[in-house]
């Protein structure tokens, strides 16, 4: 059996997966691996265990009986870089995209480049410190000189993978175009800062996601792709007419790849940002913090009606409930115009659970809440352009509340729970398809849940 590895490296979970010719997982290895700490004491990524646990992995593949490997590609949490000298050795920790940056060497930086404002909407990325991945190299630069001139490549994670099996330095536009600061989206190339502060030689050159490196072995090995990009493949190369994915799970990420107008800066301090395809087109996407909240609001809920954390897993869609809700004072609307505030803080943060005559009422109404954020954020990203569809994956797909009141509040698009084994992955090993499979790629890769209004 013909197989591609993928390695989809997210920042609790490692995994590994092979995928046979019909995209069906044939085999799979998952682990936590321990975290080390950088020279501040900050957790990071072990690199070195996660080399090691990469490698072993392959070795383990290489002595199946039953599969040939054929390709491999790699998936990962973006904003994050490996700095390697001309010998390949890496110089330093891969510090973790949720370390404090210097405010004073932050606002050095942004008033040298005309201010946050106008550097934000160019690059598409919202001030985010560490999370921009660009500053984390501006960050070593400006102190550790000395480490800095010894640095060859700058290498995001996934291409670092990658350069670790085939010894090529390449960069990918999936990773240089996530809120990094460092892709001019206007101009669609680098941001001219890179060639001031003597950056831009450190990057290595862009290779395209569809293409392949061959091994010695004759393997075909991709360049790499930030998992968030990669997620959005499947569909893709499924459907053509315009959709927008809320991808959801801590975060809620509402992604159109049909909406191609430049961002604003109000948009951008909604989080409103911009991912790049592997075929290079810029999506807009529009995060919100729902997953985390949905965590910390039925832990509350629990709490105040002595029952357990997981219960909400039992409550259905009632609709005399959501009735009887809108009935009282707690009026829930879906206006079209902007009111950021909402994006701010869930309402149901402010709200008494004393009001509440039971858990199952409570847990309606905080669906409620999330949901008119929701529709907000999502609204950001399809905003004047032809959206008929939306597909939901991930955690909330599975919650028949949310997904009925989302396809309440948007009547005049059609609004689908999606669910698919392993989105990033299943992307990671689309993107390099020509290279590996001689099969024409199946067209049920996504099974689709019909939510009516």
């Amino acid at each position: 059996m013909n197989v591609v590895a993928i390695f989809d490296i997210g920042k609790t979970n490692k995994k590994v997966f092979l995928f046979d010719e019909n995209y069906k997982i044939v085999w799979e290895k998952s682990v936590n691996l321990d975290e080390t700490t950088d020279e501040d004491g900050f957790p990071c990524e072990d690199i070195e265990v996660l080399k090691h646990w990469i490698l072993d992995r392959l070795a383990e593949i290489k002595n199946l009986k039953d599969h040939v490997l054929k390709a491999i590609n790699f998936s990962t949490y973006g904003a994050s870089f490996v700095y390697i000298d001309e010998k390949g050795k890496v110089l330093a920790p891969l510090y973790n995209y949720l370390k404090d940056y210097p405010e004073d060497l932050k606002n050095d930086f942004y008033l040298k480049y005309k201010g946050k404002e106008v550097f934000a909407v160019k690059t598409a990325s919202p001030v985010l410190g560490s999370l921009n991945s660009g500053m984390q190299i501006y960050r070593l630069k400006e102190e550790k000189p000395e480490l800095f001139d010894q640095v060859k490549y700058c290498l995001h994670l996934p291409q670092f993978l990658s350069f670790l099996l085939t010894n090529e330095a390449y960069a990918d536009i999936t990773s240089i175009g996530c809120h990094t600061n460092l892709w001019n989206f206007k101009k669609m190339k680098y941001h001219k800062w890179l060639k001031k502060e003597n950056i831009l030689s450190k990057i290595p050159p862009i290779h395209y996601g569809k293409d392949v490196i061959k091994n010695e072995d004759g393997l075909a090995i991709g360049v790499g792709l930030h998992d968030s990009s990669s997620a959005i493949i499947p569909y893709t190369i499924n459907f053509t007419e315009p959709f927008v994915l809320l991808s959801t799970g801590t975060w809620s990420i509402s992604l159109n790849p049909f909406n191609n107008k430049q961002l604003t800066f109000e948009e951008l301090q909604q989080d409103c940002l911009c991912y790049m395809q592997y075929t290079d087109k810029p999506v807009k996407a529009a995060r919100l913090f729902s997953g985390n909240e949905h965590e910390v609001q039925t832990k509350r809920l629990a709490e105040h009606f002595g029952v357990p954390v997981n219960s909400y897993k039992d409550i259905y869609y009632n609709k005399k409930i959501v009735s009887s809700l809108r009935a009282l004072d707690f009026t829930i609307v879906y206006p079209k115009k902007y009111d950021f505030d909402i994006l701010k803080e869930c309402p149901f943060q402010k709200r008494d659970l004393a009001n509440y005559k039971d858990y199952e009422t409570a847990y309606h109404q905080l669906m409620l809440d999330l949901v008119q954020q929701q529709v907000f954020s999502t609204n950001l990203v399809i905003h004047n352009s032809p959206v008929k569809k939306i597909f939901v994956d991930g955690g909330f797909s599975k919650n028949s509340i949310f997904m009925n009141l989302l396809a309440e509040a948007f009547p005049d698009v059609e609004v689908y729970a999606a669910s698919m084994a392993q989105a990033s992955a299943l992307g990671a090993a689309l993107a390099i398809h020509h290279n590996w499979n001689p099969k024409p790629i199946q067209n049920d890769l996504i099974d689709l849940k019909f939510y009516k209004h």
